[in-house]
């Protein structure tokens, strides 16, 4: 089969576009005929290295799958070949694309346990928009975040695929979101998305910004998965136990801290790590009943994936970034 392979860990030339072999099924697994792969910041990492986190290599990374059964053994039960499915990366051995084998590839073997069926609504394209950014969401804004209607919420970094995703999923519920991202373009693009006010983070600083919008009183909840020194910026922008719900750091982990805005205002710190099955599948659901849309901006062959990461690199893109295998 044809891959997008990590050689070495480094820059983009060592992501070399090559010939693989095929992945053999196992007892318990199907062998998946991968139809589009998902771009993450994820895959940027453990192309690049990430401190204390080795990845054998050469590697083929992507986590965000679907695809149709091209291969399954006699106990796979209500699995048959020709089924589309979208998977749940995380599975008995690690992470799909970073700890064990993904999607960036033709084939893909994956345990029985970790598919889930793709209605025939919903393309290939679009399904592989949603497992780890819808997933990740669901998670950090209802099981975490316990979000509300009535809650007025700013989403950092919400040109991304989890900032799309939370803009859309609080939208759905009725609550009023402030989106901040990078340029005036990708503001009015989340405006069209639904986001109630945006914030150019080029042009404007988003702390003094959102505590305006808020009529001075504060945002119910921020989510921040950026880091870096946009913590303190973001603590400031809280009303009195208001909610900051963090599931990752994409500008670094180390933060400035300022602890009287959290002991003062009772302010509540609140992590959110991964997604389950039951995300996935509830945001499928949502996609097919048309109460989620997945935004893709770019749609490139598997023979691209250089160009894919480097897109996703210097952000040039809103949503996702699609590889089509």
């Amino acid at each position: 089969m044809k891959a997008a392979v990590i050689e070495r860990q480094g820059g983009l030339e060592n992501l070399v576009y090559r010939d693989w072999p095929t992945p053999e099924r196992r007892t318990g697994e199907a062998l998946v005929r991968v139809r589009a792969c998902g771009l993450n910041h994820l895959d940027i990492f453990v192309r690049r290295g990430m401190p204390g986190f080795p990845v054998p290599v050469p590697f083929i990374s992507g986590g965000d799958i679907a695809g149709e059964i091209a291969e399954v053994g006699s106990e796979a039960g209500e699995w048959k070949v020709g089924d589309r499915v979208v998977m749940h990366p995380v599975t008995h051995e690690g992470m799909m694309g970073e700890e064990i084998p993904g999607g960036m590839a033709e084939y893909v073997r994956v345990s029985l346990d970790n598919l889930i069926r793709l209605p025939d609504t919903v393309g290939f394209d679009v399904a592989a928009a949603v497992p780890i950014a819808f997933g990740t969401s669901i998670r950090m804004l209802f099981e975490i975040g316990q979000i509300k209607p009535t809650d007025l919420i700013l989403v950092l970094g919400a040109s991304g695929g989890v900032g799309v995703a939370c803009i859309q999923l609080a939208k759905m519920i009725g609550a009023r979101v402030i989106a901040a991202a990078g340029s005036a373009e990708k503001c009015d693009s989340l405006r069209q998305l639904g986001a109630d006010h945006t914030i150019n983070y080029a042009e404007q600083e988003f702390s003094r910004e959102a505590w305006k919008i808020s009529g001075k009183q504060g945002v119910d909840v921020v989510i921040n998965y950026t880091g870096g020194d946009t913590w303190v910026p973001s603590l400031k922008t809280m009303k009195p136990r208001g909610k900051l719900l963090t599931c990752g750091a994409t500008a670094g982990f180390e933060t400035a801290n300022d602890m009287r805005f959290i002991w003062v205002r009772e302010l509540q710190i609140l992590g959110s790590n991964g997604y389950s099955k039951q995300d996935i599948a509830t945001a499928i659901d949502h996609v097919a009943a048309g109460r989620v849309t997945p935004v893709i901006s770019h749609r490139l062959p598997l023979s691209e994936a250089r160009e894919a990461e480097r897109l996703m690199e210097q952000r040039q893109f809103i949503g996702k970034i699609i590889l089509e295998a």
